[in-house]
């Protein structure tokens, strides 16, 4: 069986996770044109194995992986920096490959909008991995509270109290 398998990417690297919870040693190759995976996990505890043949050729002495409760993590450098229109080699849609749009920027995105360094998977993860949101960004003394209080609230709700529907016929 085929295990879940999620990615986005940048001009130069790809984000990929298999999505197979507990999974404690997985069998894993990686090589400059694929990806091997094998391991055991999910609700049931049965054997997954995918072998992802990719679009293009990655440094596979570069790439990193780790291996969480909830999945396995891969970051892929590209050899070459430019944007796949695909993942895999076969131009198929397959139901357990999807897009990961907590992770997707397009080609045409300018910016670090999520905080974390393209180049350094490091950093991601001690941004969002294990102990908390430390770099979480500061909202200062943002009170909704205050909201309500807002310049021009007030008259907005007089005038939808002032409107009347018309009589049902």
């Amino acid at each position: 069986m085929n295990p879940p398998v999620t990615w986005a990417q940048r001009n130069n690297l790809v984000y990929l996770t298999i999505c197979l919870e507990d999974c404690k040693d997985p069998v894993v190759k990686i090589d400059n044109e694929k990806l091997y995976f094998k391991g055991n996990g999910g609700t049931e505890k049965k054997d997954y194995e995918v072998t992802l043949t990719f679009f293009d050729k990655i440094k596979a002495d570069e790439s990193k992986f780790i291996v969480r409760d909830r999945g396995t993590e891969f970051v892929l450098y590209k050899e070459e920096e430019k944007w796949w229109t695909r993942l895999l080699n076969e131009n198929k849609k397959f139901h357990w490959l999807k897009v990961d749009f907590n992770k997707w920027k397009d080609e045409d995105d300018s910016g670090d909008e999520n905080g974390f360094n393209d180049n350094s998977y490091e950093d991601m993860m001690r941004q969002f991995g294990g102990g908390g949101m430390g770099g979480a960004p500061d909202f200062g003394n943002f009170n909704i509270d205050g909201m309500a209080g807002m310049p021009g609230e007030d008259e907005k709700d007089e005038e939808d109290e002032d409107e009347t529907l018309p009589e049902l016929e």
